[in-house]
């Protein structure tokens, strides 16, 4: 599929991929109701959202990117769809809404930057030291997002520590597991920095590929959720430069 993608925007990936396979299985297997009101946090392009509302869901659209944002807009409209696309950090320009799925993909890459003062194409991948800076927010703050058998989609790096995501999404009253894992090599980013990395712990002698992991969540009696108890650990994966 061929999309608008200005400079600085993340270009889709294979975490693109993960998570909008993980999304169409959800859709179509899991009791989630036509016409769900489905949420994309860092959209960059829009291709996830695109495929939900191709799906037939009532889907927003949030990038805290202006240029993702311009372009997620161009995308759907060329082709008809109706996504409603936000600019803003997270959960904050739906403040007060509820979903019946949310999905995201945020910046997972460990590093030495601090995100908050990252800007341009950079802002797509670096997430601090642990890479977890997005990732913690989401899980805590997803569920109040979500409806009563609500569902969430989260894709990121095992380098990342697929432990923590679930703890934290079991201890806000969730079903989480691991539903999907992809691996593939290091990417550019990830090879200028795999001896940093490895020298704090967080790559195996001489590593160099990594793992994607998808974890769904599901509010406490939601139909078709995943078995509490999937993968605890994996390796790692990058998001690569435009």
């Amino acid at each position: 599929m061929m999309l608008l993608r200005p400079p600085g925007v993340y270009r889709p990936q294979s975490d693109t991929s993960l998570l909008t396979g993980a999304l169409g299985q959800a859709l179509a297997r899991a009791g989630i109701p036509a016409g769900a009101r489905v949420l994309e946090l860092g959209t960059g392009t829009g291709a996830v959202a695109l495929a939900a509302a191709r799906a037939g869901c009532e889907v927003v659209a949030v990038d805290v990117s202006a240029p993702a944002v311009l372009a997620a807009r161009v995308n759907a409209r060329v082709r008809g769809l109706p996504v409603r696309v936000l600019r803003g950090d997270l959960f904050a320009p739906v403040a007060g809404e509820v979903f019946d799925v949310i999905v995201a993909n945020p910046p997972y890459v460990a590093g030495d930057a601090d995100p908050a003062a990252v800007r341009g194409r950079a802002r797509a991948w670096e997430a601090g030291r642990d890479g977890r800076v997005l990732l913690d927010r989401i899980c805590q703050r997803a569920p109040r997002h979500l409806t009563p058998s609500g569902t969430l989609l989260l894709v990121h790096s095992a380098l990342n520590g697929v432990a923590a995501t679930l703890v934290s999404l079991r201890a806000a009253g969730m079903r989480a597991s691991v539903v999907a894992r992809h691996r593939e090599p290091f990417g550019p980013v990830m090879r200028r920095r795999a001896a940093r990395l490895a020298a704090r712990g967080l790559l195996g002698p001489g590593q160099r590929h990594e793992d994607l992991v998808v974890v769904r969540a599901d509010r406490i009696g939601a139909p078709g959720g995943g078995a509490d108890g999937g993968e605890e650990e994996g390796h790692a994966r990058e998001r690569q430069p435009a």
